[in-house]
């Protein structure tokens, strides 16, 4: 911001105040926006969807125990049918690691390994 008074004679005493709120202006415009920038940066996270990673623990565990499960010829182009998804989002959900599953697909591919680990066909 910064204040000129050149036109008007400042008094020394009074100079050292008006620099002093000049700097506290200035921090505090700082401030704002860095509160602003937090604030808008969380606004924008809200409602998307995490990234697999290190900050998916339970995800992790199971895309384990789903790829020893999928170890067997044609168990991923099963699974896509019973899902209803196409072979390779099973890729990216599993292998990839690029994408998570929705609450609805998470839920089915739980009943689906749960089925299979119990020797039972989950299609039927």
């Amino acid at each position: 911001m910064g204040y000129t008074f050149a036109m008007i004679p400042i008094h020394p005493r009074l100079k050292l105040w008006l620099d002093l709120g000049d700097a506290l202006a200035v921090a505090a415009e700082t401030g704002a926006r860095r509160v602003h920038h937090a604030l808008h940066r969380r606004s924008q996270a809200v409602g998307r969807t995490r990234r697999p990673g290190s900050a998916t623990p339970m995800w992790n565990v199971c895309t384990t125990l789903l790829r020893q499960e999928l170890q067997i010829y044609g168990s991923k182009a099963r699974l896509a049918r019973y899902l209803g998804v196409p072979r390779q989002r099973i890729n990216d959900f599993l292998t990839g690691r690029r994408r998570l599953p929705d609450a609805e697909l998470t839920l089915r591919l739980l009943h689906w390994l749960a089925e299979s680990r119990a020797g039972r066909n989950p299609a039927l």
